[in-house]
């Protein structure tokens, strides 16, 4: 997994996302990403709302600081997360200490 920084101080990394899925979870790493899966279905931007949404709440930061850099229409994105780094992102992301 590669937590990578921003120059603002922020965390970008990869994430591969499972829609339509029982309930939400971070299910893992699947190569250098990060394996999120979501209640949403893929129509209308609704998974991508409830992925900002979702690693948002898991990282302790509000959603406006949550932001899909691209891959916006695929399942395969890069997400940033402003204001927080790389070690403690992936802490709370995956529960690491």
């Amino acid at each position: 997994m590669k937590f990578q920084a921003t120059a603002d101080g922020g965390t970008v990394f990869a994430v591969r996302v499972v829609p339509r899925a029982q309930k939400e979870a971070i299910q893992g790493e699947i190569g250098d990403a990060l394996k999120v899966r979501l209640c949403a279905p893929p129509v209308d931007g609704a998974a991508n709302a409830a992925l900002v949404a979702f690693l948002a709440e898991k990282a302790g930061v509000p959603r406006s600081r949550v932001r899909i850099v691209s891959g916006a229409t695929g399942r395969n994105k890069r997400v940033a997360i402003d204001g927080i780094a790389p070690a403690a992102a992936e802490a709370r992301l995956l529960g690491k200490p």
